[in-house]
């Protein structure tokens, strides 16, 4: 009469010892000297067969695959691609449209914001007008300029650049340029990942993500008043009483006066 145990697996101390048979209500069954021993897989041992199980089953899917994708490589007109190294056509088509989407990126950059802004050298009465009104600054390109450098000095020049990202935003009329330069300058200014990322309140951040649906000329107008306003009362009084406006205002005074 046979004699079964209900032991727990030890497959390596067991397996050269005498043939195991897998069965479904035990894991395992063997017979050895007249006694039918059961094993089963307990802990970590399950869980090391379970390892097994899925890594044999992973790689008969992915030799099955490899099999397809040699079969339909010759079409070169999948979907889907099982390995980056497949010649198939819709990898030509994405990488085609990815560097179209990066060389206009960089065409749209390239034409933006210039470090200088071509202008004509300020007279004392332009530098004059400038201390009086914030707006008469902020009009010639001169004065953008001046601004501009003070503003380096306080390393806030994003605050400038943003402002005037967005009037040139403004004057363009195609919209799939329109949709590239909102895309940029949310990028560049917005994001709260980007270095150059202005001081935007929430109300204003929750208005462009609605805006960025739908970009147009105007989605950044809240945003772009809000950071015209904090340069206005923030760092315009600095600017008058900066290095860079007191020396400017001095040089001209000088070389009027030896004319």
């Amino acid at each position: 009469m046979w004699r079964q145990l209900l032991l727990p697996l030890r497959t390596r101390r067991y397996a050269d010892s005498f043939h195991l048979e897998k069965t479904q209500k035990y894991g395992y069954k063997g017979e050895r000297k007249g006694i039918l021993l059961f094993f089963k897989p307990m802990g970590s041992e399950r869980m090391e067969m379970r390892k097994r199980q899925m890594s044999v089953h992973q790689e008969a899917v992915s030799g099955t695959q490899a099999q397809q994708g040699v079969g339909n490589r010759g079409s070169n007109a999948c979907c889907f691609c099982w390995c980056c190294c497949c010649s198939c056509s819709c990898l030509t088509v994405r990488n085609q449209d990815d560097e179209r989407t990066r060389r206009s990126s960089n065409e749209i950059r390239g034409h933006g914001i210039p470090k200088w802004e071509d202008s004509p050298s300020p007279t004392l009465e332009d530098v004059y007008s400038w201390g009086q009104s914030f707006d008469t600054l902020m009009t010639t390109p001169a004065g953008r300029n001046a601004f501009r450098e003070f503003l380096r000095t306080e390393f806030s020049e994003e605050n400038m650049l943003f402002w005037m990202a967005c009037e040139e935003l403004k004057k363009e009329a195609n919209k799939n340029v329109v949709e590239e330069k909102a895309r940029l300058i949310y990028e560049d200014y917005i994001s709260i990942l980007s270095p150059k990322e202005v001081s935007l309140d929430s109300r204003v951040r929750e208005v462009i993500n609605r805006n960025m649906l739908e970009p147009s000329q105007r989605t950044f107008d809240d945003a772009q008043l809000q950071i015209y306003t904090l340069m206005h009362r923030d760092s315009y009084p600095r600017f008058m009483n900066s290095a860079v406006y007191k020396n400017l205002h001095q040089s001209l005074s000088e070389s009027l006066a030896e004319s």
